[in-house]
């Protein structure tokens, strides 16, 4: 890593003494806001992005996936309310969607997935879903999508402070603390948040009730900047996360289990601006540890910890005015061990060049990314972009790219059954998006093709199961969305919704992949008066199959459910706000997972302060 920093910082200063224009982008200003993922606002004009509200975020509870699961396309396997939840992103798996801290991809080395119930969101002022391949931009993963946490630092702002309380059933606790202070030069932001719950609920239409639900976890998170001059920021963002999570029990008779996350995340950045050059370098340190219990009675564990050391830089230049060139060298080594794996370490670098040109209607953006390592043979990974204004409200989006995931160190390396003959899943897919807006409407509808080959599954092989390369899956369907707002004199109204149908099949068997619902639609009314503002939210998700044969006698029933809520907001400035949620309304019955009920019609009460 020694080699690599002095590398990367021979490049920065290279191009800081070759450069001698001015900046013009880091004025002294009113308030300056740096972004902390370059390539999301740069490189993702024809594909498809949401970016989730400040009032939405705190409508929601802690977690990533009840955020997203109400908000959007993505369907989520659920194993219980707090338990291990799985995405499912245009029909693809869960180590098929990427989760993006800061501009870094923080899928975990052991299973190649996030837990979305093991996000907290609290610790983020910008949470963004990215639909569509990003696997040139992001690496393993980004096949189905992204969805990326953002920590933006902001320059002359002040000393802002927000507090944000929630106590609800089943015991549940929700606290943050939010503080941010900076001057022309310096910013510091410190997050703290903390979740807990009995989650002892009991299942709708029985006298059962959830047994060794309970789980909490906290985080700290610290993001400083600092502006050595008007051509030179410094940056680092830190993360923390810790918790303890008890898994539900199908029956009273099973013995009791748990897990523990411990997770750290660092990133350092120095970013440059000369003239038509932003060089950027950063590096980063990232660890993953986890134990589990099989019987919470004893203290017999088994275990993962992974180290993951991160250099990358990257330069961009202005070649014109309406065009622009960016290079990036990156290279990761993780080391990682556990219970069933070796340690063993693995080295992957990779280069990257994206281009981006716009002219008259027209914007279309290109890149193209090689990795080199050891472990498996690496494709050569592309994309390629056009956009289309026909008019000032509407436009055409046509992307196709070519994506891939890695081996994990469990397909690898776990004792007795990893293959080190494993080649990466590869995607080759294009999507045709269409986009309205107005000054109070938006309308997009994205359709989509994804060709997704040697897919990794662990099959028996005699008495042991063994990781290879086999299914081969095709995916497409249709992506709506739909926003409008309007205000008449105190009274605002708004309106959006969601749908997705989605067919992800085994193209051998020609059956649905199982746990990918063909129909999810949200809704959501929001109205507000003055102090007063109430919301009525609906979801709706399809039946799905639970067996690869698609079984119709195995099949989890469609379910709609409603939440519904009102806050009131006082203070002269309308910055302190209470309100009162109520989810499952009407208390239905409904499984994510199959035998993992979910709670029936529950309630809670939130204060958010604003100083």
């Amino acid at each position: 890593m020694k080699q690599v920093f002095s590398f990367f910082l021979v490049l920065h200063i290279g191009v800081v003494a070759w450069s001698q224009s001015p900046l013009d982008s880091i004025q002294q200003l009113d308030e300056i806001v740096l972004k902390s993922d370059s390539y999301l606002q740069t490189f993702s004009d024809t594909q498809l992005t949401s970016v989730l509200k400040d009032s939405v975020l705190t409508r929601s509870a802690s977690s990533l996936t009840q955020l997203l699961n109400n908000n959007g396309s993505i369907y989520f396997k659920e194993n219980g309310l707090g338990m291990v939840s799985s995405p499912s992103f245009r029909g693809t798996t869960a180590q098929q969607t990427a989760v993006i801290w800061n501009g870094i991809n923080i899928n975990s080395q052991f299973n190649g997935q996030t837990d979305f119930n093991t996000i907290n969101i609290r610790n983020f002022n910008n949470i963004t879903v990215r639909s569509g391949g990003g696997s040139v931009l992001y690496g393993s993963g980004a096949i189905g999508g992204s969805v990326h946490l953002n920590n933006n630092l902001k320059f002359n702002s002040g000393f802002q402070n927000k507090l944000y309380a929630n106590y609800g059933s089943f015991n549940t606790l929700d606290l943050s603390y939010n503080g941010s202070i900076s001057t022309d030069k310096f910013s510091v932001e410190i997050g703290l948040s903390r979740t807990s719950s009995s989650n002892d609920y009991p299942y709708v239409d029985s006298d059962k009730t959830n047994l060794n639900g309970q789980f909490y976890n906290a985080t700290f998170s610290a993001n400083v900047g600092y502006k050595i001059n008007n051509k030179n920021v410094v940056k680092l963002y830190s993360y923390l996360f810790d918790s303890d999570r008890h898994f539900s029990l199908i029956f009273p008779s099973e013995t009791p289990t748990k897990y523990q996350d411990f997770n750290t995340r660092n990133l350092l950045e120095w970013q440059g601006f000369y003239g038509r050059f932003i060089s950027t370098m950063s590096l980063a340190h990232i660890t993953e540890k986890y134990k589990y219990f099989p019987n919470i009675e004893k203290e017999n564990f088994s275990f993962g910890d992974a180290k993951s050391f991160i250099g990358k830089y990257q330069l961009d230049y202005k070649i014109l005015k309406n065009a622009s060139l960016q290079g990036v060298l990156d290279l990761k080594t993780t080391t990682g061990e556990g219970s069933d794996i070796a340690k063993n370490e693995r080295t992957i670098s990779s280069f990257s060049l994206l281009f981006k040109q716009t002219f008259n209607k027209f914007l279309y953006e290109a890149s193209l990314r090689k990795e080199l390592t050891n472990n498996y043979e690496s494709p050569l990974l592309y994309s390629l972009g056009l956009q289309y204004r026909v008019t000032p409200n509407y436009r055409i989006n046509i992307n196709g790219s070519k994506n891939f995931r890695i081996p994990t160190y469990n397909d690898l390396y776990w004792f007795g059954s990893g293959n080190l003959e494993l080649n990466p899943e590869t995607s080759y897919q294009i999507e045709l998006g269409n986009e309205l807006k107005f000054n109070k409407l938006s309308f997009s509808v994205v359709a989509y093709y994804n060709d997704i080959k040697n897919m990794i599954r662990w099959l028996p092989n005699g008495s042991i199961w063994t990781p290879i390369n086999t299914d081969k899956v095709l995916s497409y369907g249709l992506e709506a969305k739909f926003q409008f707002e309007q205000q008449f004199q105190a009274h605002k109204i708004s309106l959006g919704s969601t749908y997705a149908y989605t067919v992800s099949e085994n193209k051998e068997t020609k059956k649905q992949l199982i746990y990918v619902p063909y129909h999810k639609a949200t809704a959501s009314l929001n109205y507000q008066y003055k102090r007063v503002s109430a919301y009525y939210q609906m979801l709706y998700v399809g039946e799905v199959f639970t067996l690869s044969d698609n079984n119709p006698k195995y099949v989890l029933d469609a379910y709609l459910l409603s939440n519904a809520g009102a806050e009131y907001a006082f203070g002269k400035h309308l910055n302190y706000t209470v309100g009162i949620q109520f989810e499952n309304l009407f208390n239905v019955n409904y499984q994510a997972v199959v035998n993992r009920y979910m709670p029936g019609i529950n309630y809670n009460f939130y204060i958010n302060l604003n100083f």
